[in-house]
């Protein structure tokens, strides 16, 4: 993706890189630690988040292969400019047992299927909802936000096995989230060739 960088965005990595080292982390959780602490100019969220480097290159190659992307509310989706989201908050309707951000993820998960990658900013229901659904993700951004339910929601995130980025503690919020989420976007991307079989090769498996 060809993005230019403001001069003010490269002074405030110049400052955080200065006071958080980050050098040890492999590329991609790199990306995502930096640009979260950048969003949210918290330096805590560096020792917070959780995610694996090898799901974190599987999501990379899903995202930039044209997965959907789907998120919980609008302000995730409005953080997100270069890509187009899937947000189904304004067709969902509340219930008994079911708050309007849960019924969202279900309308969404009808829509897309499997594969897409979830960003999930706001609300812990969103995230619980869709550990019930078989989503088959390439990816779940889960950084919920607040005291009711969000510790918990990424606690059973991080326990489901899905290929996931999240946090351990009550902090979140939609523009960590996008955030997240974009730092794979605005990481290079290279498609790898497919491997091509040498005419020894092909005579060996016809003979």
């Amino acid at each position: 993706m060809n993005r230019v960088v403001h001069p003010i965005e490269v002074e405030s990595y110049r400052r955080m890189r200065a006071r958080l080292d980050t050098s040890h982390l492999p590329p991609l959780t790199r990306a995502v630690v930096e640009r979260v602490v950048h969003s949210a100019a918290d330096l805590e969220y560096a020792g917070d988040l959780v995610m694996d480097e090898g799901e974190l290159e599987k999501a990379h190659a899903a995202l930039h292969s044209g997965a959907p992307v789907v998120t919980d509310v609008e302000m995730v989706a409005a953080g997100i400019t270069r890509r187009e989201t899937v947000c189904r908050l304004r067709d969902a309707e509340s219930g008994p047992g079911l708050t309007r951000s849960a019924h969202a993820i279900r309308l969404a998960h009808e829509q897309v299927g499997p594969g897409a990658i979830w960003v999930i900013g706001n609300a812990p229901t969103a995230l619980e909802e869709l550990l019930t659904l078989d989503a088959a993700p390439a990816l779940v951004i889960g950084l919920p936000v607040g005291f009711v339910g969000a510790v918990e929601s990424k606690a059973a995130l991080r326990g489901s096995g899905l290929p996931a980025v999240s946090n351990v503690s009550e902090k979140g919020g939609s523009a960590v989230a996008s955030a997240a989420l974009n730092a794979l976007l605005y990481h290079p991307f290279t498609q790898q060739p497919l491997a091509r079989k040498t005419p020894s090769q092909k005579t060996e498996e016809t003979s």
